[in-house]
């Protein structure tokens, strides 16, 4: 019963509505490349678009949604619009997580 209780209160102090739209966004290998292409620092459109092998306006649209949902931000400087993530922590998570899949592939062997 102390279990569940607690449970249920660290339940009730999550927002897993955002969290699974977060997860909306990173179902998407050229979302989750650009994020790796982002980790370095700020990059302009032309060199995320050319570092994960996808045409400009694709690339766009990508970052266009990541924008949206909170994972990157953007400025421009006259004609060109660099972006940046929002906070490394996604970054590392997902880092984290590629690194579980490759222990979890290697168990399967």
């Amino acid at each position: 019963e102390k279990l569940v209780s607690s449970v249920r209160k660290r339940i009730t102090r999550e927002d897993f509505a955002g969290l699974a739209e977060i997860y909306k966004l990173l179902g998407n290998s050229m979302r989750l490349k650009i994020i790796f292409a982002l980790e370095k620092g700020e990059l302009c459109v032309c060199d995320i678009a050319n570092a994960i092998r996808l045409s400009i306006p694709a690339t766009s649209q990508q970052l266009k949604l990541l924008r949206l949902g909170n994972i990157v931000r953007f400025r421009t400087d006259g004609k060109m619009a660099y972006y940046s993530l929002v906070s490394p922590n996604l970054y590392n998570a997902i880092r984290n997580d590629t690194q579980f899949i490759g222990g979890h592939e290697r168990s399967k062997k």
